[in-house]
């Protein structure tokens, strides 16, 4: 009787672990074990109890940094292009309607149908009456989202939730010349946050916003300014929703965001979009040379760009509510600007806010 003879691998060979899998594994596994702890802290906070901050470690931040998250983020994003069926639209938009809590009903384009796939799902337009801009106070809300913090910076360090706070110079870079911003130098040996303070009597403020998933996903410009500078930081794509963001000191230095600087009639301003797992896009509609998540950009490093030139003295004016950027799902907003001392938030911590809602005024 003949008899097939069956080539077998040694026990060793067929089960290797490659170092990619461990650790795609590991990392995977653990930031899947840090949402369940947010979860449990959640639970808690929604019935009073005080929540103490607990930051995580070198080791915990370099094991959630092994997880692929740009990897991961290009592949939703061409995901997200895919055109969808007709007959599939309507169920998978009204999954993700009921999931995040979207309202539909304020969407220029209510049908379903209409949307192609979920990238421009994510980036609908609303109708022009849904987000009235306040006229009444000097800045206004960018987006859509949850406000995380605001307040003055002080020792140049600034809250990114209560009690976790990130380095100013680490988040925006070295300072930009002087020439583009229209300021005159600073002494060498001011702080880094007296550097940008270009008035004297002045402070400097700062506001972020948390955009969930379910948000209107555009943002505007929060005044009337002139952007004259973009530097992009290529970093990692970590979470950046709230319970994170208690977790981890400097989450916004790590991670990928583009910083628009210039200036406003009260001295420097500047707006930071920052990325996060899944929105490794983001776009400056006025910016055509922007490119995010790019595999030719390595992390630890920045690239700047100018607007001021010959042909464009003044850089890139902007005016209060004007369409700015959007993101391709969701992530945070990041205002650091220079006012008068009588400048005052009308905010407080934690609540939801709309596009064109006022943050503070004089």
């Amino acid at each position: 009787v003949d008899r097939k003879k069956f080539h077998t691998a040694p026990v060793g060979q067929a089960f290797r672990l490659r170092p990619f899998h461990v650790l795609v594994a590991t990392g995977g596994g653990y930031a899947g074990y840090r949402k369940y702890e947010d979860y449990k802290l959640e639970q808690l906070k929604k019935r009073g109890i005080e929540v103490p901050v607990k930051l995580a470690s070198e080791w915990e931040v370099a094991l959630y940094k092994t997880v692929p998250t740009r990897l991961l983020s290009r592949a939703w994003g061409r995901l997200n292009q895919v055109e969808l069926p007709t007959w599939l639209r309507k169920p998978v938009y009204s999954l993700y309607i009921w999931t995040f809590g979207v309202n539909m009903e304020e969407a220029a384009v209510e049908d379903l149908h209409h949307y192609r796939n979920l990238s421009e799902f994510f980036r609908r337009k609303l109708k022009p009456q849904a987000r009235p801009v306040c006229c009444l106070h000097s800045v206004i809300s960018p987006s859509d989202g949850k406000i995380l913090n605001f307040g003055q910076v002080k020792n140049c360090e600034v809250e990114q939730v209560k009690g976790v706070t990130y380095s100013l110079e680490s988040f925006l870079g070295p300072r930009v010349c002087p020439k583009e911003l229209h300021f005159s130098p600073a002494l060498p040996s001011n702080s880094f946050q007296q550097q940008l303070v270009t008035k004297e009597g002045n402070e400097l403020y700062h506001c972020v916003i948390y955009l969930a998933p379910g948000d209107y996903h555009c943002f505007h410009s929060p005044t009337d300014w002139t952007v004259s500078h973009r530097r992009h930081f290529p970093g990692s794509l970590m979470s950046v929703n709230p319970g994170v963001a208690r977790w981890i000191k400097e989450l916004f230095c790590h991670n990928e965001r583009v910083v628009l600087t210039g200036d406003w009639k009260h001295g420097f301003f500047s707006l930071t979009a920052v990325g996060a797992t899944n929105v490794g896009s983001i776009r400056i509609y006025f910016d055509q040379d922007l490119h995010t998540n790019s595999p030719r950009y390595s992390k630890g490093s920045y690239n700047d760009f100018s607007f001021i030139s010959n042909n464009n003295k003044e850089g890139i004016p902007m005016r209060k509510g004007e369409h700015l950027g959007e993101f391709n799902l969701g992530s945070t907003i990041v205002l650091i600007f220079e006012a008068p001392k009588d400048f005052k938030f009308h905010l407080k911590a934690g609540q939801k806010i709309r596009f064109g809602e006022a943050l503070g005024s004089l």
